[in-house]
């Protein structure tokens, strides 16, 4: 199943498929989610330090050998535009969370990273249990990505401009080798 393809069919701007091998869980961007600045760390289930070490989310996304990168790029009205990156956001996450059903229906398993921490629920049941464990999704700094390294790693610009603003995800799969 080509899921790039479907991904710009669902409406995604750009998709491209790279070598999850060459994922880095880096140090330095999780430190940047202890800093706490979107008050989500240790407060989200999906962000650290609950989605796993440095070390842990490493191992978890090199052990597919599969991935995509998802881009949804919006035109800004201007240079800084509060309302059209809170807009372009939201049209990112819908998109990622219906595309994420999608994704698990035809890869069972598959890990799924967005940006910033899950949006599953208007808040999150922490330190309840989870109230959808199976539809949470973390985030790609929360995994120690450095989203700049991932859409180079996938061929793709992470700038498309001024007046641009790009958010980006990944999905992580195992596709059966055929012969």
């Amino acid at each position: 199943m080509d899921l790039v393809q479907l991904a710009i069919e669902h409406g995604f701007s750009h998709a491209a498929e790279f070598d999850p091998k060459v994922l880095e869980a880096r140090q330095d961007v999780r430190a940047m989610c202890e800093e706490d600045k979107c008050h989500a760390y240790a407060k989200n289930w999906t962000c650290p330090p609950f989605c796993g070490t440095v070390e842990e989310c490493q191992e978890k996304m090199h052990s597919y050998n599969k991935a995509v990168l998802l881009q949804t790029e919006g035109k800004l009205t201007k240079v800084i535009d509060w309302l059209g990156y809170i807009e372009f956001g939201k049209k990112h996450n819908d998109l990622l969370y219906s595309f994420a059903d999608t994704a698990r229906e035809l890869y069972p398993g598959c890990l799924i990273l967005g940006g910033g921490g899950c949006r599953m629920c208007t808040k999150c049941a922490h330190p309840k249990p989870c109230r959808h464990p199976d539809k949470a999704i973390s985030s790609m700094e929360g995994y120690g990505l450095l989203v700049s390294r991932v859409c180079e790693a996938a061929g793709l610009p992470y700038y498309y401009g001024e007046k641009t603003i790009t958010y980006c995800a990944c999905i992580l799969y195992n596709e059966q080798e055929t012969e």
